[in-house]
């Protein structure tokens, strides 16, 4: 969900109110990518473990996660550290750390922050914030960075997912009982007073993901529940902001229901604009793992990715729905095949769900408790902040935290190589080279040159996964026994790779 005008009502009113929507999707801002943000790895600070859950207000990114320590760019672990206990804050500009450090004893899963920039809402495992209690969600002045003494809910267990709109905070987690109320696995609260509202879908079992439409007309929520109210909604359920009450959601019928072999449960829900994108996984080889959108307001399918591998955390920036998984095999999508490698982040067309043109990559800690990669997305609307389990970013150290943007440039192609070149036939040379790939664009065009002269010029889509394939020139404007060079220029729209040359005689 994007940021809306904050509506402060009673608390019968706060369920049922219109809100404005937000402005139109934000778009790349440049040439030289192809998507909203670059595959180049901006500079952050790293975590000493993994990165639950993340959330912008203004010019600050909030962090939550396992980590106890933070740590320099660039640096191994044990250096350059400073303790944060389990919620840190970021400059969104320049990924340094702030002084924001409440001392929590127990990690955080869940964060939000209010559409007027004034909130910021955890919840986990936490049940002490700075030495007060505080059961599983508690509320931060983002002005001050203070602890909100006013505001405390008590939920009973794990909060693990979190979404602010009007006057509400809606979240869903593992919890039976709010305020010693029974709330089976969602709830709602006022966000300033705090109180419980009436709101109480009822689900059947724990809760993973929550967003609400841009528009404030409807909670989503996914995990691994079979109902809603006591009526059948596997996994994804589309509810009413007021009531509580599920409505049908025929897009929920892409998730198929458990079966020997295969077990698939929604882990993140991202709203923009009149679309609900949906990210699963399962277990199981063949699994569903993939994305799907549907309309807000009616709640049908617009299109399902079938990608496999597990699919942890999504958003959506413009026309592209970015993505954090273990992917390794998208071929039913038209994209690469099983044993090219993991593909631990990826961006999908929020158009129709193909896969687009950016390729930056992570890794996943073996020895976390998850070892999945990316577990979690933000952005202000021209960046993309990632946060996971994983050790490096593409091939440099790089822990649980990390960020792409839209600055201007974008990745390079990869170099070209010195061209061959034939002498087989008179006057005429032919030359061959192999085509390359860049990490942000999958249009390159290739121009050849005779020493300053193009003599070639051709575009084509290329992958970085795919085996290299030969182009061939042929140049019928020489004469024999005339000297001459060759080499291959790419193009990326605004970057441009010069390989080297090769000289030959002209037969």
């Amino acid at each position: 969900m994007k940021k809306l005008v904050l509506a402060v009502v009673t608390a019968a009113a706060v369920l049922a109110a219109a809100l404005i929507p937000s402005g139109a999707p934000v778009e790349a801002a440049s040439p030289g990518f192809g998507s909203a943000v670059s595959a180049i790895k901006q500079t952050s600070w790293q975590t000493n473990s993994s990165v639950n859950a993340l959330a912008v207000s203004g010019n600050t990114v909030y962090a939550g996660g396992l980590f106890t320590r933070i740590r320099q760019p660039g640096k191994p672990a044990g250096q350059g550290e400073a303790a944060r206990t389990y919620i840190a804050a970021f400059n969104r500009t320049t990924g340094a750390p702030l002084a924001f450090a409440p001392k929590l004893n127990g990690a955080v899963y869940a964060i939000a922050t209010s559409p007027d920039g004034k909130w910021v809402v955890i919840g986990g495992d936490f049940t002490t914030v700075d030495g007060l209690k505080r059961n599983h969600i508690a509320m931060f002045s983002v002005t001050t960075g203070k602890l909100v003494q006013a505001w405390h809910p008590s939920v009973a267990t794990r909060v693990k997912a979190i979404a602010i709109s009007g006057g509400a905070v809606f979240f869903g987690g593992s919890f039976g009982l709010v305020d010693l109320q029974t709330r089976n696995y969602l709830a709602a609260v006022r966000l300033l007073q705090g109180d419980l509202l009436p709101w109480n879908p009822n689900a059947d079992d724990e809760v993973y993901a929550i967003d609400v439409a841009d528009n404030g007309s409807r909670v989503f929520v996914g995990g691994p529940f079979e109902k809603i109210g006591g009526a059948d909604h596997y996994s994804l359920a589309m509810i009413n902001i007021s009531s509580g009450a599920a409505y049908s959601m025929p897009a929920a019928a892409a998730i198929p229901k458990p079966k020997p072999g295969c077990t698939t449960r929604v882990k993140d829900i991202d709203t923009l604009g009149t679309k609900v994108f949906v990210a699963n996984g399962g277990d199981g080889a063949g699994c569903y793992d993939g994305v799907l959108a549907a309309d807000v307001a009616t709640g049908k399918l617009l299109w399902q990715n079938t990608c496999l591998g597990a699919t942890e955390a999504i958003k959506a920036i413009g026309d592209w729905v970015y993505k954090g998984s273990h992917a390794h095999n998208c071929s039913s999508s038209g994209a690469f095949p099983d044993g090219t490698g993991t593909h631990y982040l990826l961006v999908e067309s929020g158009i129709d769900g193909k896969i687009g043109p950016w390729f930056p990559n992570t890794d996943a800690n073996p020895n976390s408790t998850t070892q999945v990669g990316p577990l979690a997305f933000a952005s202000g609307g021209n960046d993309l902040w990632v946060g996971g389990d994983f050790l490096n970013v593409n091939g440099k150290v790089q822990q649980g935290l990390t960020r792409f943007t839209n600055v201007a440039g974008g990745a390079f192609p990869a170099a070209p190589k010195v061209p061959a070149v034939s002498r087989a036939v008179t006057n005429q040379i032919s030359v061959y080279f192999k085509d390359s790939y860049d990490l942000d664009d999958l249009s390159l065009t290739y121009n050849v040159f005779r020493g300053a002269t193009n003599i070639s010029s051709q575009k084509f889509t290329t992958y970085y996964w795919q085996t290299r394939k030969q182009i061939i020139v042929v140049d019928k404007g020489v004469k024999k026994g005339q000297t001459v060079s060759y080499h291959i220029e790419i193009h990326d729209g605004r970057n441009i790779m010069k390989g080297p040359a090769v000289t030959v005689k002209v037969p």
